[in-house]
């Protein structure tokens, strides 16, 4: 079979490997034809998210896709492009950052049920692999967005009873943050884990309403001066 990667150029490949991965098929290239393709890869078992990477547009972790004949492998977008399929990573970090997504302080005199751990028991399944951060089309507008990579990190710690300062964390995703998103799931779709950042962005908007904040796309917007209750004569 044949695969095309995107290197500096959109370069072709074939393989004789029968229903290889993704990672068992680069590994091929790289050891039998080119060995100067760079790449990223770990664990080899869709715990690590390394590998993760763009197969005919759509993010996929390179050691669990089944490639197929005709293929089109690229490097993840939104990102800066290293070498090859091999990306930096710096700026989608940054955004954890700016989000405060980590729990502060820690109040250990609240203990945890359950009923509590299940909460956010799927958003701590996530393998910072940036497929949510590649597929968001904001990006392509505001390049400030704080994205789903660290929005959906952001609900994984309002949403614990152990975060005292649950209000910080609203109030700096106000801006550039969980209104600026346009619910469209594409974040959703591409996660390995199952981890809908769509949803968690939806939750982040009631609890900003529950702080007092509302979607200020809405409040700006205009209506052309129509009064749409009078009659007209």
């Amino acid at each position: 079979m044949k695969i095309k990667i995107q290197r500096d150029t959109l370069v072709e490949y074939e393989i004789n490997l029968k229903n290889p991965t993704l990672l068992e098929a680069l590994n091929e290239i790289k050891t039998t034809q080119d060995s100067s393709l760079a790449y990223s890869s770990g664990c080899r078992s869709s715990v690590c998210g390394s590998c993760a990477m763009r197969a005919n547009s759509k993010e996929v972790l390179a050691c669990s896709y089944k490639v197929q004949d005709g293929d089109v492998i690229e490097p993840l977008r939104n990102m800066e492009v290293i070498r090859d399929l091999v990306v930096n990573m710096d700026n989608a970090l940054s955004f954890n950052k700016k989000s405060k997504a980590w729990l502060e302080p820690l109040t250990f005199s609240k203990e945890l049920t359950q009923e509590d751990e299940k909460r956010n028991e799927v958003q701590s399944d996530c393998i910072l692999c940036a497929s949510c951060y590649s597929s968001c089309p904001v990006y392509a507008v505001n390049e400030e967005f704080k994205g789903p990579f660290s929005l959906t990190r952001v609900f994984k710690y309002v949403s614990d009873k152990r975060e005292e300062n649950a209000k910080d964390k609203i109030d700096v995703i106000q801006s550039n943050g969980i209104w600026d998103c346009t619910l469209c799931g594409e974040c959703t779709i591409v996660c390995p884990q199952g981890i809908s950042s769509k949803a968690d962005i939806e939750k982040l908007r009631m609890k900003s309403i529950q702080f007092g904040y509302s979607d200020p796309n809405f409040s700006n917007a205009g209506f052309g001066g129509l009064d749409f209750g009078a009659p007209q004569f």
